[in-house]
């Protein structure tokens, strides 16, 4: 998203988070994705995802057993600054 100046959850070939994490060879059950933007550091990602229902209730739920999360940085693009959190269990 960083380096293609975009902000969504359907990646720009038209995939989803589950596709993605196929593609990178994890083999799930069940498979979710918190994204944000603009935010400088970790705690405010996920302050901001603590605050809104959705995402909330991905970081609460119990079928999730795993969890990975990236940022990515482009001064060049809209929000600067890039994160997402992948959470799942695998099969």
């Amino acid at each position: 998203m960083a380096a293609n100046d975009y902000f969504s959850h359907t990646g720009q070939d038209g995939s989803g988070v589950g596709e993605r994490a196929t593609q990178q060879g994890y083999h799930w059950r069940t498979v979710g994705e918190n994204i944000a933007a603009g935010h400088t550091n970790a705690e405010a990602a996920i302050e901001s995802w603590i605050k809104s229902p959705g995402h909330c209730r991905n970081l609460m739920n119990d079928d999730f057993t795993e969890m990975g999360m990236a940022h990515a940085e482009n001064a060049d693009a809209r929000f600067t600054h890039y994160w997402v959190q992948t959470l799942g269990a695998p099969r």
